[in-house]
Order: C-alpha cells, then structure tokens, then sequence
C-alpha cells in the first residue's frame, strides 16, 4: 500500500498538490464508516483499485483485484498505473489532464481555503501521457518537453509557486488569490523593505510622471539618459571605484562580463568557487575559457590550483562575499593576497551583501574595514580597494531592478564596448534607475535599518537554537533551516502556509544539493520579535509533526552542511555587537532585549525602524 500511495502521489494531481494538512481533514470528515477522503479515492481508478486490493488481501479472499495487472500492490509498476488511467477513459489525452484529479482538487481547496487551483500547475503535475508526434519521422518536440518535466517530477526538484503578493502598506505582510487574507512573506530577498520606502516609490512615481515607463531601446539605440548617468556615479562611489555600469540585471552583469573578459583575456583560466551562483557559471562556461573550481571558500585548494599555473597566464579568481543559500562568507582579505601573488584579479560578486554590510552598505569588502571607512571613504589600503571588479544588484536590498559592475575606467569602458548582453539589451526604466539611486543615497546615509535587520536575523536564529531547529551556521543575514529532504521540505513549506500563514519557500536541487534541502528565512527590519516567535512556534509545531531532524539527529549521523558537525569552529558574525550597539558580552540577544538596557541605548527595534 505505502508502494501504490507514493506511486499515486506522482501521477495524482490531488494528492501532488493537497498538502498532508488538508488530507487529514478530509479523513477526519464524512458520514458513516467512510470519510470524505476515502469516498474520493474509491472514485480513482488507481486509488479505487489499490484500496479494493487491500481489502481483498485483509479478507483473505481470492477474488483477482480490479482493473490490475498484478495481483499484489507491491508489483504494480508505473506502466500498470499508467494504463488504468489510459483504461479508465480518466485522461484528456488532447491536454494530459486528469479530469477525477482535477475535480477532486477543485472541490477540496474551495472547501478549505476557497481559492481554485492552478490548471497550469494541475496540468504540469499530472501530464504523464507523452504527446505522439503527427509525423513519426519528425522530432517529436512536445514529447521531449514532457520527458524533461517528468524528470524534474521523479526527482523532486519541480518547482512549484505561491501566488505571492506582497503588500507595501502592510509590509511584510502579502495576499494570495484571496486579496482579505494576510500572509507573513519570511524569504524575501527585499532585505530591507526598501520596495515599500516612501523615499524610493516617491522618486520613481516623480520620474514615471515625467519620463514614462519604458527607456525606449538598448542605449546604444535609445541613447544614454541622465538616470543611468547618475546612477553609475553613484554606484561608483558606493564602491570607491572610478566607473560602474549599469545591467537589467546582475545574472546578466556577471554572465556578460565574465564571458566577455574570458573570451578576451589571452589563454584566460578562471578559478570559480564551488558555490558560485548560476550566473558566474554561466558566464565562465560562455566565454570559452579554462576553468577550475576550487573547494568552497577553501584557501589552500585556490592557492594549489593558482601554483600550477604560471604566472604570465591571465587569471581571474570568481567568488561571492555572502552565499545566499548557506549564509557563509569568502575570505575576501585572504583572496586578494593570493591574487596578488599569483598575477590574478579578482571578481567579487556583492549581490547578497550591497546595502546589507559596510557603513556605507557598500557590501562585506566595506564591511572588513568598518572604522576605516567611517573616517574616510578613499583609503587606499582596504580590501575593497584591493578587488578589482565588483558586481551587485539593486533588485534586492535596494528593493527596486538590476545589476551592475564597478572597477577601473578602462576595465568598465571595456565591457560597455563589448559586451553583447549590455550592448544588446534594453536599458532600465527611468524610473526603476531613480528609484534604485534614491534607495543607495537612503542607505549611505544610516545605519538603522542594516542594524534592525542584523538584530532580527539574530533573534531568530537564537530562538531555533533553542529548540535544536537545525539552522546552517553562518555570520551572516540567511537563516537556512536544514531539512534533508525535498518532498518533506515542500510539504513543511506547504503546512506553513496553509496552517500559520507564513511563507518560505522550499529551497531543493539544484540551488543546493540532493540531501540538504533547507527552508530559506531572511528576516527584514519588519520582522520583529512577536512576528519571529510565531515563525518559531509553528516551525516547532512542523518539525514535531512530520518528524524532521533535528541538531541532536544529525550529530548523531556525523553532521550535515554544518549542522552537527563535533569541534565545529564558532561561527564569528561580520557584524560585531559593538558595531550593532550590544555590549561586547552579549551572547543571546532574546535575553538581553528583555533587559532594560536596550531601551537605554535605543536600539530596540522599534527605534531602528521607526
């Protein structure tokens, strides 16, 4: 039986979707000996068979099952699940579409939560028939289509999406298809709530007015406008740069500017971190170059790989600041002593780090030379001076659209003149530029809200620990809460959601590894304490009830991404509790904001956000 339920759940759009929540409330309704649940599944021509199975195999009888091929559950395989459904006449074969699934799904989400499934998603999840081809002699395109999707189905990286919208007014609140119902948004990368700020929505309303919505073709076409013009010089001095250069977005900046230096750089090698975004990957496999990849963060793998090259080969070391999914931070410093040793230059991607570090919010590279950068933004002996190219984006901390590339005059001319995804592409909106500048000005200018968030972050994963609610170790801002599965990772976002009234999205393969499924959490300025603790509570609730690991479990396995793992190093946060205004001794922020102390120093929340 447990064989056929797991078979069934891939090919049955009710029970794909239906989270565990909803099922047991359809068990537990009914009338008579049989509930709501059981009423539908003998109407299934699968679920209907396997369960007149198990009662033929409970009542010994030696009637043949209905409909199978096989008389035992056991032996039923996907061909034999296939062909009753094909038998049951159940498939729209024109669309692939289950018609019992679909009614079934239909009637139990207005009954629980009185919104209507997406006949997209039911659609995608359901469609396990292969489209024939007309012409047998032509590439059956449809079918490959199908072919990938079901892969993604079997191994359970399918992705699937909530009808999010997030409300500015009620920040972090959002509404799904039904507009009356709140839910908590908790894995938004708008780090600070700057999408909402009167500041940035006044100055792209300003600018919509009196510039329109659209830039009106690429800029070599359209032509440069004084929105990019300003926005580039403020990036520039974010960074201490001399240029910058604007992008739709950064998975094109480094795409373009990776495979546009590779291609160019005579016999280029590029060394990429193992935990490199999609992007940098990307971008080094388009410029033709040789690559290497170094271990994660690992400093004696990068040195012994950068010895075996010689010294006059151009070289270009990629690497991330802040990893967005496990929350660890590069040794920035280290790098660039060896790229200086070597001949290498390095290409620091900032994306999770720019306005969320530094005095400035210039990023973790501002952030190793804190006081420095307090005193005087041109010094000429910090880490952030020493990196050569920085990339970021302004569609996360900064709340409003793209990416961009900071570094030399020469180095930015370069890629403005060659690189196809700048040159080829649509500029920004007028208004989208003014809005990210207002953003960067904003955060130049105070720390409250960098200090909020940290405080938040900090609070949150002190309560999980509490609980041996496995979080990844990390400094940083990303709360990544380990599950190690991906069907129980989206079942637990799903319970979530459907039970709380929170959102976090299950994060599976290939963001991160088959096995370290996690639940992503990022808390904003907007995620106080009460907001945090219902987070806590219903991950506590989560973990008891689908019996996911916890810290002591997977000691016990030897430890896993972190979690568990026996004379683990103390993690060291970027931000310092000096820096934050706690005192230097302050190990558990959940007891100190209780003291009386916080309020003395003005650092409760409350102050930080007001």
């Amino acid at each position: 039986m447990e064989f056929l339920a797991r078979q069934s759940r891939i090919f049955c759009p009710f029970l794909n979707k239906t989270s565990p929540a909803t099922l047991k409330a359809l068990s537990a309704s009914g009338n008579g000996s049989s509930s709501n649940l059981q009423v539908a599944a003998r109407q299934c021509p699968v679920m209907g068979a396997a369960m007149a199975v198990q009662s033929s195999r409970s009542y010994a009888t030696s009637s043949k099952p209905l409909n199978f091929e096989q008389s035992s559950p056991s032996k039923v395989n996907e061909t034999s699940i296939e062909s009753v459904h094909a038998k049951a006449g159940v498939f729209d074969t024109s669309k692939g579409i289950c018609k019992h699934g679909l009614a079934v799904m239909k009637a139990a989400a207005q009954a629980t939560t009185g919104e209507k499934p997406s006949p997209h998603d039911a659609t995608v999840a359901t469609e396990r028939n292969a489209p024939v081809a007309k012409d047998s002699t032509k590439f059956n395109y449809e079918g490959f289509y199908h072919a990938e999707l079901v892969k993604k189905h079997k191994d359970k990286s399918y992705r699937y999406f909530n009808n999010i919208n997030r409300l500015a007014k009620e920040f972090p609140k959002a509404h799904m298809n039904n507009e009356e119902e709140r839910v908590t948004v908790w894995c938004s990368n708008d780090y600070l709530g700057m999408s909402k700020s009167k500041v940035v929505v006044d100055a792209m309303h300003d600018t919509l007015d009196r510039y329109g919505a659209g830039a009106g073709g690429t800029r070599n076409i359209a032509g440069h406008n004084r929105h990019a013009l300003k926005l580039e010089a403020e990036l520039a001095d974010l960074h201490a740069k001399p240029a910058a250069l604007v992008f739709s977005s950064c998975y094109v900046a480094n795409d373009a500017t990776l495979s546009t230096l590779g291609s160019k750089l005579p016999n280029c090698v590029i060394l990429s971190d193992q935990l490199n975004h999609a992007s940098m990957i990307q971008g080094i496999r388009h410029s033709g170059a040789k690559k290497l990849v170094f271990k994660h963060n690992d400093l004696v793998d990068l040195e012994n790989k950068l010895k075996s090259l010689p010294l006059d080969v151009p070289k270009i070391i990629a690497f991330e600041s802040v990893y967005s999914m496990c929350g660890s931070v590069a040794p920035i410093e280290e790098i660039c002593d060896l790229a200086e040793k070597y001949g290498a230059i390095t290409f620091l991607d900032e994306v999770h780090a720019v306005g969320m570090y530094g005095p400035n919010g210039a990023g973790v590279a501002e952030h190793l030379d804190y006081e420095a950068h307090v005193a005087d933004r041109r010094q000429d002996k910090t880490v952030m001076s020493r990196i050569d190219i920085i990339t970021g984006t302004l569609g996360k901390a900064y709340g409003s659209v793209g990416g961009y590339i900071a570094g030399s005059s020469y180095f930015v001319d370069m890629i403005r003149s060659l690189a196809p995804g700048f040159i080829f592409t649509t500029s920004l909106p007028p208004a989208s530029m003014a809005g990210a500048r207002a953003a960067i000005e904003y955060q130049r200018k105070s720390n409250k809200d960098r200090v909020a968030q940290q405080l938040n972050t900090r609070y949150v994963k002190s309560r999980l620990a509490d609980l041996g609610i496995p979080v990844v170790p990390n400094p940083s801002h990303i709360v990544p809460v380990l599950v190690g599965d991906a069907q129980t990772a989206k079942v637990a976002s799903d319970m979530l959601l459907e039970r709380f009234n929170i959102y976090v999205q299950a994060i599976n393969y290939p963001t991160v590894p088959v096995g370290e499924e996690r639940l992503r959490v990022t808390p904003t300025p907007g995620h106080g304490p009460e907001l945090a603790d219902n987070l806590v509570s219903a991950l506590e609730t989560v973990w008891n009830e689908l019996g996911i690991k916890r810290v002591q479990d997977w000691q016990a396995t030897g430890g896993l991404a972190g979690v568990g793992v026996k004379n683990a190093e103390p993690v060291v946060n970027v931000w310092t509790n000096e820096q934050l205004g706690l005192p230097s001794n302050v190990a558990k922020l959940d007891e100190f904001e209780k003291s009386e102390t916080i309020e003395e120093k003005g650092q409760t929340r409350i102050a930080a956000t007001a």
